[in-house]
């Protein structure tokens, strides 16, 4: 038998902050990655936005985020339905397919580029860090070291070399020059655990890449574009996200969208303390279910 008490003790606390004052209707989403089987950190995510949604008599949608098409299988697409109906969940059809939408981040990506605020960077993550050994900066991000911002200072015949060259590229975003734009203006976000924020996207990302030159988006960009279009009020996701919303809060801003509220709930951990994680291995539904284990909320 699978120890629920830890799920149940996360699930009673969060749902208690569900409470709430909004005429808006209520639309949830999850939104997993087919790169691996569910587990039981995903099940207690989606289960908290299902049952938000059905508290405030809202929608709950199903979305797959399947830009890297190098890691994302069709088998896994299929487990996701199939775990998703074992623990007890509908969602509203056709599920929005993130491969099927790429012109829609293009779309972002050129409004931003017409607002000057996207620059080519030839960057390997090799060079990323001996510049900024070498330069004795140790600034870090949420994600790893903030960019440096080497290929924001290239020449355009230097970017157009490079490019003749078929170097690899990412799309950064200039940070400085968002900011600008942003002016005076201090740009919020409600956590309905943390209260309103202030972004401070600079410090805690830096100059963000939001396409590469093999895959026309990002998780920052494509997440931001697909909330907006889907309407999403109200963004639950694991607290291990928390820190992008600062990003997200900023290019909702560039972009001209509203902004949901969120909530980033605490991260399911095993018998041994760890956190559930794909890369980590960790017990699946799909292993639950063949074992005759039961996932209780």
């Amino acid at each position: 038998m699978v120890n629920t008490e830890l799920f149940l003790a996360h699930f009673n606390r969060h749902r208690k902050l569900s409470n709430m004052n909004n005429t808006q209707q209520v639309i949830t989403r999850f939104a997993p990655s087919p790169t691996g089987h569910l587990h039981l950190g995903h099940a207690f995510s989606a289960k908290l936005a299902y049952d938000f949604a059905l508290k405030h008599e809202g929608r709950f949608l199903l979305r797959i985020e399947n830009i890297d098409q190098g890691r994302c299988k069709p088998e896994y697409e299929d487990a996701i339905y199939e775990d998703m109906k074992w623990i007890g969940l509908t969602w509203e059809t056709p599920v929005r397919r993130q491969s099927d939408h790429m012109s829609d981040y293009d779309d972002a990506l050129n409004v931003l580029d017409q607002k000057g605020l996207l620059y080519l960077c030839f960057c390997t993550r090799k060079d990323i860090q001996r510049e900024i050994e070498e330069s004795g900066r140790a600034a870090h991000s949420s994600e790893g070291p903030l960019y440096p911002g080497t290929c924001r200072r290239l020449t355009a015949d230097e970017r157009q070399s490079r490019l003749d060259k078929g170097t690899p590229y990412a799309l950064r975003l200039d940070m400085a020059k968002a900011l600008a734009l942003q002016g005076s203006e201090k740009l919020t976000w409600t956590d309905l655990r943390a209260g309103e924020l202030i972004a401070e996207p600079d410090i805690l990302l830096g100059d963000a890449v939001l396409a590469r030159k093999d895959i026309p988006t990002s998780y920052h960009l494509s997440v931001v574009v697909d909330d907006h279009l889907q309407n999403i009020s109200h963004v639950i996701r694991g607290k291990d996200l928390f820190h992008a919303t600062h990003l997200h809060r900023l290019l909702q801003f560039l972009l001209g969208y509203d902004t949901p509220i969120y909530l980033h709930h605490d991260l399911l951990t095993d018998e041994n303390g760890w956190r559930y994680a794909k890369r980590d291995n960790s017990k699946t539904l799909r292993f639950m279910r063949e074992n005759g284990e039961e996932v209780r909320f």
